[in-house]
């Protein structure tokens, strides 16, 4: 159980501070250690950071890859507006993943290789559920596409425009418009 607690104190310093200004000596201290008892728990700072990192990536994928398994609405227009209503709102509320979004975004100089192949797996995962179920909705002719993962791309462009405005903390005007605008034009090309 003390991990968990010493990694929730790493969420909070790693998501406010980064990696470069968050402080073991601080961390620890906020569960009722000293510096040195972490590494009981953790090898080094690397170490329990990439575990937030994990934590958090794993809370991402399971959200986005069980979404639709949740869905009983079969509309695609409906399943795929509430996606990104979904990840706008995870994205905005959930600690985990605002340290997500800023890691994957500005990722500590010497892990930016480790993490960017994290980031990246976990997004082929997720498009890869999204081709799966775009090839179900062209079977259904429900929408009008050559192949699944054109809109599957597509798609995932939308949630990286989304990533954009929320990292750089927009406005929810401006994040609205944001999706307002790129879901109407996308709908208009995979739909009748």
């Amino acid at each position: 159980m003390k991990s968990d607690d010493i990694k929730q104190a790493a969420l909070r310093h790693f998501s406010t501070h980064g990696y470069e200004g968050a402080s073991l000596s601080k961390i620890a201290e906020e569960v009722g250690l000293k510096k040195q008892s972490l590494y009981s728990h953790f090898k080094n700072k690397d170490d329990l950071f990439l575990q937030v990192l994990r934590d958090a990536g794993e809370v991402e994928l399971q959200t986005k890859l069980t979404f639709f398994n949740n869905r009983q609405d079969p509309s695609p227009e409906k399943s795929l507006y509430a996606f990104l209503v979904m990840v706008k709102e995870l994205f905005q509320l959930d600690e985990r993943m605002k340290f997500w979004l800023r890691i994957s975004f500005f990722p500590p100089e010497h892990l930016y290789h480790l993490i960017g192949n994290e980031v990246l797996a976990i997004e082929d995962q997720v498009r890869k559920m999204l081709e799966a179920k775009f090839a179900e909705w062209m079977s259904k002719e429900q929408i009008f596409v050559e192949k699944p993962r054109i809109p599957a791309s597509a798609f995932m462009g939308i949630v990286d425009a989304l990533m954009i405005e929320l990292v750089y903390d927009s406005s929810p005007e401006r994040i609205n418009e944001k999706l307002e605008s790129a879901w109407t034009v996308f709908w208009r090309g995979i739909s009748k």
